[in-house]
């Protein structure tokens, strides 16, 4: 069969560039999955994307499907054919939903079983017949916002302008809002016209003649190169902040990296504020010395070619200036507003109508944080401090420059507060209560800002829970997810040993005391808990360990974050050994059988019948013993695994559900209490063995 290429393209008004990416990617996996589904061979694919257009370009592309022939499978042979070895209704039906004969049937065995059979023949269709269903395809899309548009109802991230769908040289046929497909192309919308396109292979080219540059990797790599030899001509240090050239890269057609200025004067501003300025609001790459100095100048790209370049610096620099203007305003301003005027305007701002104000949050804030202090054994002083970073942790909020640019919260704080006489350790506390921000952001690294780092985001995912507000699918308006996991990360990180389900039940008594909780407490901390859980497996899984022994560390109670990783770890570190089977088998026995016990009475040793009781008792004692002086996961291992021999040799020679009732609940009861000590480390008999 011959092949042709495959080019489509939906033009449309310009999309968010935090949307393209993905886009485009969407696309391009759709447009694969349809063309496997159909059996349409292929053999290669590129994917393409602007702020204006979404595009695939697939290879080589058969001109039909391929034409598939199959053996069905019927009934068995002693259904299909009667006692006189005649076909039976079930046969002919069979065969006929076929579109075949009774004489096409043979037989084959399976598994000892004769079953009929008929071959089938399935012509593959024409490609190009098949291809209007790339409308179907379009019209699937999903997209983070969407926008109806005139009279249509479809929704789409954008008002569709154009498609261009071709196979080979044909237009492939088909319709969205009014919109038919066609051969036609839009280059740049300043700079170029619309651009017929000859055949899929010319579709680069064809663009790039009209200043668009429809591969975003090269169109990427185009701006870091210019901005890398900006960097060399002027003798800087440009910074990439991937992020932003990706969200550049996606505003852009047809990319020239530029440089402008501003007054020197602005550097006297906090370096947060110049490049949040920069970064955040302009889209500009800021520019330091080789030394790491920030400079009064800045890379933008503009959205075309080389022309009047002197005028596109002076309007940026137009609009930068009044921007650090006003910012410069706001700084001085917020000289002039003490700490606690600030924290006496945190009572009028509502943080959440049903869980209270800003200066109610804090408070409950500022007690969890001298909560967690106590449990750590803080001294005085680390408790003061700590103390104070809680008191004060939100008083930026109202300043002018936070409210220009909510980018800069804790930043700000922790410049004005050393502004304001304020302890260095207890400003740095201000800044990291809020780390990490986002995914790539590191955790807390003094101890006053890692407690008010936990003690805030527990706060807010324990607040909102009281009230009902609970992650479910996509839907997590307020990030907790990424907060509970920054809360995880941080106890992990300063190997804190500290009961996750104390810190939980300190939150929720406090909340309650608020008169938040809308549910009770109990229902709470079970939500809260399986939540934490889920944050708690995802980083273990992320290490690489086995599902199982996620499950088996996972099911005991919610102990502190280090020891439940270092209990996976050992689990994961041990699972290879040749006794690791056996061990683990003895442990889970006791588990199992221990679920039916009724209660946990003292363990009664004048009831014991054997020697073999006593001598598993006295391996418990010691063991228990033992344990209470270690807090090493490895160690612990090795002392409950120790308990094997006793195990095996009592089960051997011992009945537990013994016909004589005390003796019964006697040995259930030891057992209960065996099993309360193995599952302080794992639920072994989660662990699969083979």
């Amino acid at each position: 069969m011959s092949k042709q290429d495959l080019l489509l393209e939906i033009g449309l008004e310009e999309m968010p560039a935090r949307f393209v990416t993905d886009s485009m990617n969407q696309l391009s996996d759709k447009v694969k999955a349809w063309l496997v589904e159909k059996g349409i061979q292929f053999s290669g694919m590129k994917a393409y994307s602007t702020p204006r257009r979404l595009a695939v370009l697939v290879e080589d592309v058969e001109e039909a499907q391929e034409d598939v022939h199959e053996e069905a499978k019927g009934p068995a042979k002693k259904i299909a054919l009667n006692d006189q070895g005649e076909w039976t209704k079930a046969a002919i039906g069979f065969s006929r939903g076929q579109g075949a004969t009774p004489d096409d049937i043979f037989f084959k065995e399976i598994k000892g079983v004769e079953y009929a059979h008929v071959k089938t023949f399935t012509k593959g269709q024409e490609t190009l017949k098949l291809l209007p269903e790339l409308k179907e395809l379009i019209l699937s899309m999903y997209f983070p916002k969407n926008m109806k548009w005139a009279d249509k109802e479809m929704r789409f991230i954008r008002p569709i302008k154009w498609l261009v769908a071709m196979f080979g040289e044909k237009v492939v046929p088909f319709e969205i809002t009014d919109v038919q497909t066609g051969n036609t192309s839009r280059g740049h919308r300043f700079l170029g016209k619309d651009v017929i396109i000859t055949n899929p292979k010319s579709y680069e080219k064809a663009l790039l003649a009209e200043y668009v540059i429809v591969d975003a990797v090269e169109r990427k790599e185009a701006i870091r190169k210019q901005i890398d030899k900006l960097e060399e001509e002027q003798n800087w240090l440009v910074p990439i902040d991937e992020d932003l050239l990706e969200e550049v890269n996606n505003l852009v057609e047809y990319p020239t990296a530029l440089f402008g200025s501003f007054e020197e004067e602005y550097l006297s501003l906090p370096e947060e504020v110049l490049v949040t300025s920069m970064k955040e609001h302009q889209r500009y790459f800021p520019v330091k010395s080789k030394s790491g100095d920030l400079l009064p100048q800045f890379i933008t790209v503009r959205n075309g070619g080389h022309e009047h370049l002197d005028n596109v610096a002076r309007g940026n620099e137009k609009v930068l200036r009044a921007r650090l203007s006003d910012a410069a305003f706001f700084y001085n301003e917020d000289q002039k507003t003490s700490i606690e005027t600030s924290l006496k305007k945190l009572e009028k701002i509502v943080y959440h109508e049903e869980i209270g104000t800003m200066s109610e949050k804090v408070g409950r804030v500022r007690a969890l944080t001298n909560h967690i202090a106590q449990l750590l054994s803080l001294s005085s002083e680390d408790k003061k401090v700590a103390d104070r970073a809680a008191e004060i942790c939100k008083f930026d909020l109202v300043t002018q420059m936070v409210y220009e640019f909510p980018e800069l919260q804790g930043f700000m704080g922790e410049k004005y507060a050393l502004q304001k006489g304020e302890d260095a350790v207890v400003a740095q506390a201000i800044n990291e209560h809020y780390m990490p921000r986002n995914a790539h952001d590191s955790t807390a690294k003094s101890v006053p800002g890692a407690i008010l780092s936990i003690a805030e985001k527990l706060d807010t995912i324990v607040s909102c829970f009281a009230i009902g507000i609970i992650p479910s699918g996509s839907q997590d308006p307020y990030a907790l997810r990424r907060q509970a996991t920054g809360i995880v990360q941080t106890l992990l990180n300063m190997n804190w040993e500290i009961s996750f389900e104390e810190l939980i039940n300190q939150a929720i008594h406090l909340t309650e005391n608020a008169g938040i909780n809308k549910q009770e407490n109990e229902k709470i901390k079970e939500e809260l808990i399986a939540f934490f859980r889920l944050r708690i497996k995802y980083i273990l899984q992320e290490k690489a360990i086995r599902y199982d022994l996620i499950d088996a560390v996972l099911g005991s109670a919610l102990t502190s974050v280090p020891a439940i990783i270092e209990r996976a770890k050992v689990l994961h570190s041990n699972k290879d050994n040749d006794s690791f089977k056996g061990e683990i088998e003895a442990l889970s026995r006791v588990l199992n059988i221990a679920q039916k016990a009724e209660s946990m009475e003292d363990v009664q040793i004048e009831l014991f019948e054997n020697e073999d009781e006593h001598k598993l008792y006295n391996k418990y004692i010691e063991v228990r013993n033992n344990l209470d002086e270690t807090t090493n996961a490895e160690v612990y291992f090795n002392y409950l695994i120790s308990l094997k021999p006793e195990i095996d040799i009592y089960f051997e020679h011992t009945m537990v559900m013994a016909e004589d009732p005390k003796v019964k609940a006697n040995r259930l009861s030891f057992m209960a209490h065996l099993a309360t000590m193995i599952q302080s480390f794992a639920q072994m008999n989660h662990i699969l063995v083979k």
